[in-house]
């Protein structure tokens, strides 16, 4: 059995080009250094501000996310990604630095803005390389090994930085600096562009094949709006409900956090090895909304730690079931000369919803409890979850 299980793994990792590994690695020390942002909630309460005042801050970052993806996206279709990573995670790395020197309301608000802009640039050049180095047979599970680096960066980051955070908070901003930093230098020693070649005759296609007039596609990145506003939560709002409301310390919500990640490395990219030949990827989707939805209802039983990481672990396999399907569902729908403008609407919806999340969602929770807002978030991506359904018999 222990053979057979090994085997499995062997064979969810193979086929998988040379280029997305070091885009893997890429991602993943970037993702090591993931500490500032999610502790940003908890650090700007800890500095004197409201909750309702650190969403306002949070906000801002969602607001840059949006024009960072925006012009991320354009600036791939014209240079391409690869020049787009290097520079968005550089400049990015600085801003972390200087994010830590801030003061003011005022002064976090500019600068976190600042900072998303620059740094979610990263994401659409990011999605698109992982889609032009790879091809059909291999592409949902590279892009599931995208998301693997993410999470075992992620559970790291959060775990270490919730330890930095006991000892001195401004120590999460230059390891987040330093760790986009050392991500762009790798990325510019190891990897190489992709060489494409775009004619006239694919620029004049993509003008009439734009992803702003593909409807179905437009229907999904609405429901993925829906469902980005409640998971995005999990990086803002929630971690100040365990601060704040079960009492947990840093280094406890750090570990909570990093358990998303832990599970994610052990078991998405089998998930997605048994799944992908079965060519149903918007059920696979709807499966996995329905998932996140069920994640926020389970808040609502009782404030205890046990629940706390029921809900975690529910939310972490609707992850693994909506994201790298959710990939494969723009990248078929995109070519290569019209691929950054998909992939910057498909993360124009998750920045979208970074703006509303820690805004919206902290105004409820302070207004209405905590339970209005988990019963909220139960409803939006009940909501996604239906849409899914009917897009996928629309599609049919």
């Amino acid at each position: 059995m222990l053979q057979a299980s090994a085997q499995l793994y062997r064979n969810a990792y193979s086929g998988i080009p040379r280029p997305i590994w070091w885009l893997a690695v890429v991602m993943f020390v970037n993702r090591c250094g993931t500490m500032a942002i999610p502790f940003m909630t908890v650090y700007l309460t800890t500095q004197g501000f409201t909750l309702e005042q650190a969403g306002y801050v949070m906000g801002a970052f969602g607001g840059g996310s949006i024009i960072g993806s925006y012009v991320g996206g354009k600036l791939t279709d014209k240079l391409g990604s690869f020049q787009v990573q290097v520079f968005s995670l550089l400049l990015n790395g600085v801003m972390f630095i200087v994010l830590g020197q801030m003061h003011t309301l005022a002064q976090f608000a500019i600068c976190i803005f600042v900072l998303s802009s620059v740094g979610e640039a990263f994401r659409p050049a990011n999605s698109v390389a992982i889609a032009n180095y790879s091809n059909e047979s291999n592409r949902i599970r590279c892009y599931a090994l995208n998301r693997l680096a993410i999470n075992l960066g992620w559970s790291i980051g959060p775990a270490v930085g919730g330890v930095l955070a006991s000892f001195k908070y401004e120590l999460l901003f230059w390891a987040d600096g330093l760790t986009c930093i050392a991500a762009s230098s790798i990325l510019l020693v190891f990897l190489r562009p992709v060489k494409g070649q775009i004619t006239e005759k694919k620029i004049e296609s993509t003008k009439r094949s734009s992803a702003y007039k593909d409807k179905s596609f437009l229907k999904g990145m609405a429901y993925l709006f829906l469902i980005a506003f409640a998971f995005f939560q999990l990086f803002s709002v929630i971690p100040a409900y365990y601060k704040n409301e079960l009492h947990l310390n840093e280094a406890t919500i750090g570990w909570i956090l990093a358990m998303n990640g832990l599970l994610i490395a052990a078991f998405e990219m089998i998930l997605v090895y048994k799944l992908e030949k079965k060519n149903q990827t918007l059920l696979y989707v709807m499966t996995g909304a329905a998932l996140i939805a069920l994640s926020f209802l389970v808040l609502i039983w009782s404030r205890s730690a046990t629940v706390v990481v029921t809900s975690m672990i529910v939310v972490t396999f609707g992850e693994m079931f909506l994201f790298p399907f959710l990939n494969n569902f723009w990248v078929k729908r995109s070519n290569e000369t019209n691929r950054g403008e998909y992939a910057s609407l498909y993360m124009m919806a998750w920045a979208g919803a970074t703006v509303l999340a820690p805004t919206l969602a902290t105004q409820i929770a302070g207004r209405a409890g905590f339970t209005a807002l988990w019963l909220t978030d139960f409803g939006c991506c009940g909501l996604a979850a239906i849409g899914f359904y009917f897009l996928k018999k629309e599609l049919s």
